[in-house]
């Protein structure tokens, strides 16, 4: 299927691994323009950008300067934001333990870097009459979980914050969506201080049988796949879902039950 992406520009926040990554790799192989932004580089990413295809910007984007600066750095033209990066935090100690400054460490990586970097492309969309967001959501915007419970708070305003955004651009060409992952395989679940690291250092397991009792709460049996995520957010993209805006796509396995 041909997206119609090519020659398209292209930003991208936690661009250098995990979903972010593999989001930027998926744009390239549609000949998009990348501008790639993440506080530091990595080697896959680096190896993209010798493509001459994906661009990389340093940028710490939990800072109010951060989102800005990327912005810039992508010059006039943006048809298409993705706004990936984030994090979560395992709280293992529950919930009277976490402190204002994690409260609000959490809110402003998983949120506000949201809402700046939006805040600084739209003026260019509004002024093309056209252009899509999407934003990286979770499972947990609806699945709330007392170990992550500042990640599931901030994820559910990223989701609230899209819809209403949606609305507000939607009849000026710009559509605003999410995609909300269950478990992926990325360092976030599987890396050396991730969520099953630190669920397995605190219940005294190993981190293989808590990856496979998440995985076993999903349909599938199985985590996400990174380019699973990226294709979502391709066709979210694109003008083969140009009517879809204020929409939610969910990759879970079936971890989710509905109707």
């Amino acid at each position: 299927m041909d997206l119609g992406l090519s020659g398209q520009v292209a930003v991208v926040t936690g661009a250098s691994r995990g979903i972010g990554l593999a989001i930027v790799r998926a744009l390239a192989a549609e000949h998009v323009q990348v501008v790639a932004g993440a506080r530091g580089t990595s080697k896959d990413l680096d190896e993209l950008a010798g493509t001459g295809l994906v661009r990389t910007v340093t940028a710490d984007l939990a800072t109010a300067e951060g989102p800005a600066r990327l912005i810039g750095a992508a010059g006039d033209r943006i048809d298409i934001l993705v706004n990936n990066v984030g994090g979560a935090a395992v709280r293992t100690s529950g919930f009277l333990e976490i402190t204002d400054e994690e409260w609000e460490r959490t809110l402003n990586l998983n949120l506000m870097a949201t809402v700046r970097t939006t805040r600084a492309a739209l003026p260019r969309m509004l002024a093309a009459g056209r252009g899509s967001i999407v934003n990286i959501c979770s499972v947990n915007s609806i699945l709330p979980d007392p170990v992550v419970i500042d990640y599931c708070a901030s994820k559910a305003a990223v989701a609230n914050f899209s819809k209403a955004l949606s609305k507000e651009v939607g009849g000026q060409g710009i559509r605003v969506n999410t995609v909300s992952p269950g478990p992926v395989t990325t360092d976030l679940w599987m890396g050396e201080s991730g969520v099953a690291a630190s669920l397995a250092q605190a219940g005294g397991m190993a981190a293989e049988d808590v990856v496979d009792a998440a995985a076993r709460n999903s349909v599938t049996g199985r985590f996400t796949r990174p380019d699973e995520v990226a294709d979502a957010v391709l066709l979210l993209a694109s003008d083969r879902s140009g009517n879809t805006t204020g929409a939610d796509i969910t990759i879970d396995g079936g971890l989710i039950t509905t109707w």
